[in-house]
């Protein structure tokens, strides 16, 4: 198992498992590697820290040596994120394209009150928020969509 470190093009840094170094670049051509917090498909590999193994773990003081990177607030800040983005999508029903159409009758009345998500252009999101319909526009990852790990 190759355990890589995956950076897209917004910055965003995350870890990927892959089987060899072929499948990792047999996914990204097939699409199948995105960044879990915004989505993005252009990913790179970062420079790894290696797990060094220094001794046998009885009172060594250097027995796992792990470096860790200056990205950790990043890393904290984009955990979080997706701690938000995993609670909106477990609490809101995703209405596809209906976004706008359903968030007016939820709005008017028409239908009981929930919590929804779902896609809308620019224009029908300005249409909303025109007619005082409360929407705030989120980028979850599409990866949100199936299981994560």
């Amino acid at each position: 198992m190759k355990v890589l470190n995956l950076q897209c093009r917004n910055q965003h840094v995350f870890e990927g498992w892959f089987a060899s170094e072929a499948d990792f670049r047999d996914q990204c051509g097939r699409a199948l590697v995105e960044c879990p917090v915004c989505g993005d498909g252009s990913i790179s590999k970062r420079l790894s820290a290696p797990r060094l193994n220094l001794g046998s773990g009885r009172g060594e003081p250097w027995a796992a040596l792990e470096v860790a990177g200056p990205d950790a607030a990043e890393q904290a800040l984009q955990l979080a994120w997706m701690a938000v983005a995993r609670r909106i999508v477990a609490n809101t029903a995703d209405v596809g394209e209906n976004f706008a159409e359903e968030a007016r009758k939820i709005h008017y009345g028409e239908v009981k009150e929930r919590g929804i998500r779902g896609r809308a252009s620019r224009v029908e999101t300005e249409s909303l928020i025109e007619e005082g319909i409360a929407v705030l526009p989120l980028l979850l990852p599409i990866a949100l969509k199936g299981q994560l790990q």
